[in-house]
Formats: C-alpha cells, sequence, structure tokens
C-alpha cells in the first residue's frame, strides 16, 4: 500500500510539474517591435509642444535627447540629412560606414546590414513590414530584392503614395504629404491591429515639409501636433495586441535630424542640427539612454529586444550600444601619439574583462575579412590601456573593445 501511495504521489508531481512546465510556455510573450522616424523635429521644439501620445508613451519608460552626425570633426562625422540619419538607425553605423551621404542614395555600402536583413536572417519565418512616405526607404536603403540584399523581401509594405499624383496632386503647400501621411499612419494602425508583424517600420514626413517652407513657427508646431495624433492611433494598436494577445511590444520613435537656427535647413554640424531625442515604452532601460545616445543606438537596441544575434565580424563594426538590457561598456576614445595609442572607455560595470583588439585593415567594408591581434587585456574598472603599435606601423586602425556584456569600436585615422 505505502508502495502504491509512493507511486500514486510520483505521477501526481509529474503531472502537476507538466502542466506547470507547458503553462510557463504558453505565457511566454511574442516580441514584436515598431520603429518610427518623424522627419526633421527639433527636440527643444518638441519640448514645447501639446504632445499627449508621445508623453503617454514616455510615462511608460523614457524621453530622452540624442543625436545624429558622428563624431563631429572626426572620422565618422555625418551629414545632418534625411536619409542619411535613416541608414544610420537601419545599420547602426555612421556615414562613414554606410555610404548614404545624401538623399540622392547613391552607392549604400550594403555589407553594413540592416536590421531587416539581421531579422530575415534568422527569422525567415517571422513578418515584417514598412510603411512609409517615401518608396526609397525600401527600394533603397533596406534594398528589397537586390542582390547585394540577398534579395530580401519584406512581408509587407505600404510605400510609394508621393508617386501618385492623381490622387495625391503635389500642390505648393506640401498638404499632400500631410494626406499620405494620414494614409500611412492609419494603415499601420489597421495592420498592427490586424496581423502585428514582428518588426516595422513607420516613416512619417510632414514636419520635415513645413520646416523647410516656415521654420520654426505655428505650421510647424501644428505639423508635430498631426505627427502625434498619428502616432496615437498606431500606440492604441499596439495597446490593444498587448491587452488582448500574449505579444510584448517595443516601440522606439525618434527623429532623423535636427534644424538649423531658424528651423527651415539642416544639414549641417551645428548643436542644433546634431540634437534629436528619442520617446521608447522599453521597460530595462539602462544608464546609455540619459547620456545623449546616438541614433546608431536604435538598431542594436531593437536586436537585443528581437533577440537577433548578430554574427560577431558584423557586431566588431557596430557604432550604437543597446540602451536596453546591461551593458558593460560605451563612448570609447583612441588618441595616437608617437607610436602608442591611448584607449578609454566608460564602464557600465565593475567586473570582468576588455579585450582590446586591434587590425590595420578595413576589409570588412569591401565584404572581406579583418585580421584582429589581441594587444592586451585589462580590467573594465581600469577604463583605459595604453596600446604599443609601433610594431604594427600604419596611418590607420581599427580598435575593437570586447567586454562582457557588449563590444564597442573605435578608429584612429593618422592624417
Amino acid at each position: 500500500m505505502r508502495v502504491l501511495f509512493r507511486a500514486l504521489k510520483f505521477l501526481l508531481f509529474g503531472f502537476l510539474f507538466f502542466i506547470s512546465f507547458f503553462s510557463g510556455l504558453a505565457q511566454v510573450k511574442k516580441k514584436k517591435a515598431v520603429f518610427i522616424i518623424v522627419d526633421g523635429i527639433s527636440a527643444d521644439v518638441l519640448e514645447k509642444q501639446n504632445t499627449p501620445n508621445l508623453k503617454k508613451i514616455a510615462a511608460a519608460s523614457g524621453y530622452t535627447r540624442a543625436h545624429v552626425g558622428g563624431e563631429r570633426g572626426g572620422y565618422s562625422e555625418t551629414p545632418t540629412i534625411s536619409a542619411v540619419g535613416y541608414n544610420s538607425l537601419l545599420t547602426g553605423t555612421w556615414v562613414n560606414k554606410h555610404n548614404v551621404w545624401d538623399n540622392e542614395i547613391a552607392a549604400p555600402n550594403y555589407f553594413y546590414p540592416t536590421i531587416f536583413c539581421y531579422f530575415e536572417t534568422q527569422y525567415p519565418d517571422k513578418k515584417t513590414a514598412i510603411f512609409s512616405t517615401w518608396l526609397d526607404n525600401r527600394t533603397k536603403l533596406v534594398g528589397e530584392g537586390l542582390p547585394q540584399t540577398q534579395n530580401i523581401k519584406l512581408d509587407y509594405h505600404f510605400d510609394g503614395l508621393e508617386q501618385d499624383t492623381v490622387k495625391f496632386p503635389h500642390d505648393k503647400e506640401s498638404d499632400y504629404i500631410h494626406r499620405i501621411d494620414e494614409h500611412v499612419a492609419n494603415e499601420a494602425a489597421r495592420y498592427i491591429r490586424a496581423e502585428a508583424p514582428d518588426l516595422s517600420w513607420v516613416y512619417l514626413e510632414y514636419p520635415d515639409d513645413m520646416g523647410h517652407r516656415y521654420g520654426d513657427g505655428e505650421k510647424m508646431y501644428r505639423a508635430i501636433e498631426m505627427a502625434d495624433d498619428q502616432i496615437g492611433r498606431i500606440w492604441q494598436a499596439i495597446e490593444h495586441r498587448q491587452q488582448n494577445y500574449s505579444e510584448d511590444w517595443l516601440i522606439v520613435i525618434t527623429t532623423d535630424h535636427g534644424r538649423d537656427s531658424q528651423g527651415k535647413g539642416h544639414g549641417g554640424q551645428s548643436d542644433r542640427e546634431r540634437t534629436t531625442w528619442m520617446v521608447t515604452n522599453a521597460k530595462n532601460l539602462n544608464a546609455r539612454f540619459q547620456q545623449n545616445p546616438g541614433v546608431v543606438d536604435i538598431m542594436p537596441s531593437l536586436a537585443r529586444f528581437l533577440n537577433i544575434t548578430i554574427p560577431p565580424e558584423n557586431e566588431k563594426e557596430i557604432d550604437g550600444v543597446p540602451f536596453i538590457g546591461k551593458i558593460s561598456i560605451a563612448q570609447p576614445t583612441a588618441v595616437y601619439h608617437a607610436g602608442q595609442i591611448a584607449v578609454s572607455w566608460q564602464a557600465l560595470e565593475s567586473k570582468g574583462k576588455v579585450k582590446i583588439w586591434v587590425t590595420t585593415t578595413n576589409n570588412y567594408k569591401t565584404g572581406g575579412k579583418d585580421k584582429y591581434t589581441l594587444l592586451k587585456e585589462v580590467d573594465l574598472k581600469d577604463k583605459k590601456a595604453s596600446l604599443n603599435v609601433k610594431f604594427i606601423p600604419s596611418d590607420y586602425y581599427k580598435i575593437v573593445l570586447e567586454a562582457p556584456l557588449n563590444t564597442v569600436n573605435k578608429w584612429v585615422v593618422i592624417k
């Protein structure tokens, strides 16, 4: 009898474990991400406007000022121009790597993959979507259907309406762009609510048009309020999904550049042109988010949230640092003098080692591989190291700092 009781007890324990295990699996929420670029809104103007939806999303997590433009005066200095900023977000790299220098998008370097390429490669069965006022975002930047991107194909797109001059006649006031933005936002909200793509990009243009036409003033302010209303519809669709389905959604909203002193132009390296902003609902922001993050930080943050594994050879090239989850290291610097390179970094963790790798080639740029040499391994908490490079004389060094939780890179270009 006692043996039978023990057997029944064992079976009951096993049954409860079985139920608990599969119940736990059922509770694992599917990860979904949306990033929105609202073109051409400087941070100082945004902060003065009535934007209830952006503020609602920020209240769930955070708002911060951010930057574009790479290192001012350095090798990565990047024009504060629209398509340039979009591609810095998509690839997590500055212009010296992705090679989109203006809105012509003449020769993108697709060896620096976009977030869509990483995602489609690792998760071919998951769904991607783009909702955009500008067709080039999909056909040139993402490079859909091009051999250079292995013929990547998004699962859904809603774009190219600017080419429909019958339905959207091009008026001098650019009201047609606002009407296109309305269609784009409404379709994004509808599709997200109904189909829940796993990774989506929404692009809205109208505020930039008003800035170019009128500069700072009521027209621009009204355009920002319109964009906030459009974002609100998308956010409502996300909230619907989170409330009714086992899904965990990340939204990141940003702009591509600031504006000049009058609010009409951009492209240069003034503080106002470089200053942007981010709004997100991310639950586990790290210190990087409040340290003037770069637009390049968004891609690795999306990748981390979506559990995208970036190959080591690609990770060495990414200029951004995730602002989601724990990181070890950020803000690398490297200064060359008389055969020595002084390297420093910000340590966001106190434990662990930093491996410092160096190469004098840039074969990655053309699809090749760079052979790195491990020059030093030091404690993360040291925050600095000195590298003797006299035995590898060069006018160019690529330096990679490999820490336990993330990797950063810095170049030295000796002029």
